[in-house]
C-alpha cells in the first residue's frame, strides 16, 4: 500500500478469524483430515465422473497449496459438481466448504457490471454516454504527465470525455496502484487513499492516459457503482439485494457482513518465502464512505455460482429474469476493438504478481469480463468469459460448452504459481469429466 495508512489498518476487527488450535503429531493430523473431508462432503454435489477433481483438491491441501479450496462446476442444467477440502484456517478445526463466506474482491466488478446492464436495459444509461452527465467529477477528468523535480505530480486536462463503456472495459485511463508505479508514486506524493479503504478520497486518482486510447485496469468499475447509485438513487448494498440477489436467492452475499456471516469467513493466508502457509486477518471496511462496486462484496460459493448459472442460461435462473439474452451476449462480445488485454505488471509484489491469464494469446475485454480469443489450454472454448479476486478466487464461463465454473481461495500474493496451477488442473478435470458423465 502506498498511501499514509498502512494497508493493514484495513484488515481490522478480523482478528477473531484466526483459530489458536495446534494440530497435534501425523495420526492426529490424519484423523483430523478425514473428520474434515466427511464434513465437508456431507452436503455436496458428487458424480463418479469428476473423482479426478476430488483427488487434485486433495493433493493441493496435502503439499501446502492451500490451506482450504472450494470448486464448483454447472452445466446449464445446473450445478454438476461441489467439491471441497481442507479448512477454513490452516491452524483450525472447521472443515471449508460451498457455504463457507468468501470476500470476492474483484469478482464483484460482473455484479456491478450486471447493475448497471439493468439500467442500460431499461434506457437509463448508454453506453457511449459520458459518465460526467451523471457524475459530475468526471466531466473534467485530468491526466498524470510525470512528475517534476520535487516529486510533485504533474497534471493535464484529458481530451477525451469518459464514457460509460470505457468505464466498463478499462479504457477510461483509471488504473490501480498495485499494478502501476506511477500511481503509487502519486499516493505517496499526495497522500490519496487506496481505493481498498473505501474512501472517497481515492476518487481524486488522475488518469493515466486519455479515454479510450488504451486498456488498463483500474478502479473503474468502483466509478461505475457511484453511476449506479446516482441513477436509481439507491446505495449499491440496497441496489444489488433487491434486483440481483433476492432474485438469484444469494442470501449470503453483501457489503456488510453479519455478526453469524462473519463466523463463516475463511481465514486470509499468506504464502510464506518457504512456500508455506501462515494466517493473517483481513476485513473489508465494514464502516465505508462508498460501496466498493470493484472489489467490497463478501458472499460463498453457492451463492456465486447462482450468480453465474443466470449468465450462463443467457439471464435467468430457476424462473427469475435479471437480464434479457440479448443484453447477456452483447456483455460476451469484444468491446475494446483492436485494443488488447495486456499483462498487468505488479508494482507491489506483497500484494500480486504479474498476472496475465493468456500469456502469448490475443484476449479482449467485454461487460466486464476478459474474454480469450483462442481456445484455453485446459479445455475452456474461444469466447468465454473470465476474471478472478485479489484473494486467488477464479471464474469462467464457457458459452459454447455451456458450462460455470469457479475455484475459492482466500490467500496473498495474488495469482500465486501454485494455485494457478490447481485452477488448471480443474479446468481440464472438469472438461474431461464432463465427457465422462
Amino acid at each position: 500500500m502506498t498511501a499514509p495508512l498502512n494497508r493493514r489498518h484495513l484488515l481490522k476487527g478480523a482478528s477473531s478469524l484466526l483459530a489458536v488450535a495446534t494440530l497435534g503429531g501425523v495420526a492426529s493430523r490424519n484423523t483430523q483430515a478425514a473428520a474434515l473431508r466427511s464434513t465437508a462432503d456431507a452436503a455436496l454435489i458428487h458424480h463418479p465422473a469428476y473423482i479426478p477433481i476430488d483427488q487434485c483438491l486433495q493433493r493441493a491441501v496435502d503439499d501446502g497449496t492451500v490451506a482450504g479450496v472450494v470448486a464448483m462446476g454447472a452445466t446449464e442444467r445446473g450445478l454438476v459438481y461441489e467439491g471441497a477440502c481442507g479448512r477454513s484456517n490452516i491452524h483450525g478445526q472447521e472443515a471449508i466448504g460451498p457455504d463457507t463466506i468468501f470476500w470476492l474482491l474483484s469478482m464483484t466488478k460482473a455484479i456491478t457490471a450486471t447493475a448497471c446492464m439493468q439500467l442500460v436495459e431499461q434506457g437509463r444509461l448508454r453506453l457511449d454516454q459520458p459518465a460526467g452527465e451523471f457524475l459530475p467529477q468526471l466531466k473534467t477528468p485530468r491526466i498524470l504527465d510525470g512528475f517534476d523535480a520535487s516529486g510533485q505530480p504533474k497534471l493535464r486536462p484529458a481530451r477525451n470525455a469518459i464514457t460509460v463503456r470505457h468505464l466498463l472495459t478499462h479504457t477510461s485511463g483509471f488504473t490501480y496502484s498495485i499494478w502501476s508505479d506511477r500511481l503509487s508514486q502519486y499516493e505517496k506524493a499526495t497522500g490519496m487513499p487506496d481505493i481498498g479503504y473505501s474512501m472517497n478520497g481515492a476518487f481524486a486518482a488522475p488518469l493515466e492516459f486519455e479515454p479510450g486510447e488504451r486498456w488498463e485496469y483500474g478502479i473503474n468499475m468502483d466509478w461505475v457503482g457511484k453511476l449506479v447509485e446516482a441513477v436509481t438513487d439507491q446505495s449499491l448494498e440496497v441496489y444489488f439485494r433487491e434486483h440481483i440477489f433476492e432474485p438469484l436467492g444469494m442470501r449470503n452475499t453483501g457489503f456488510l457482513i453479519g455478526s453469524a456471516q462473519k463466523q463463516r469467513v475463511a481465514t486470509l493466508h499468506r504464502r510464506q518465502g518457504d512456500g508455506s502457509l501462515a494466517p493473517e486477518p483481513f476485513e473489508i471496511n465494514q464502516r465505508p464512505e462508498f460501496f466498493m462496486g470493484g472489489g467490497g462484496l463478501f458472499s460463498t460459493p453457492r451463492d456465486y455460482m447462482a450468480f453465474l448459472q443466470m449468465l450462463l442460461n443467457s439471464g435467468t435462473y430457476r424462473g427469475e429474469r435479471v437480464l434479457r439474452a440479448d443484453t447477456v451476449a452483447m456483455m460476451f462480445r469484444n468491446h475494446i476493438g483492436d485494443l488488447q488485454v495486456t499483462e498487468m505488471e505488479t508494482a507491489q509484489p506483497s500484494w500480486s504478481n504479474s498476472f496475465d491469464q493468456f500469456p502469448g494469446a490475443v484476449h479482449k475485454w467485454g461487460l466486464s469480463f476478459d474474454i480469450n480469443t483462442q481456445p484455453g489450454p485446459h479445455g475452456r472454448s474461444a469466447g468465454s468469459a473470465s476474471w478472478a479476486g485479489l484473494l486467488n478466487t477464479y471464474f469462467w464461463v464457457d458459452p459454447v460448452k455451456r458450462v460455470a465454473e469457479s475455484l475459492f481461495t482466500q490467500m496473498l500474493p495474488f495469482y500465486d504459481a501454485r494455485v494457478v496451477n490447481l485452477y488448471g488442473q480443474f479446468e481440464r478435470a472438469f472438461y474431461d469429466g464432463l465427457q465422462r458423465a
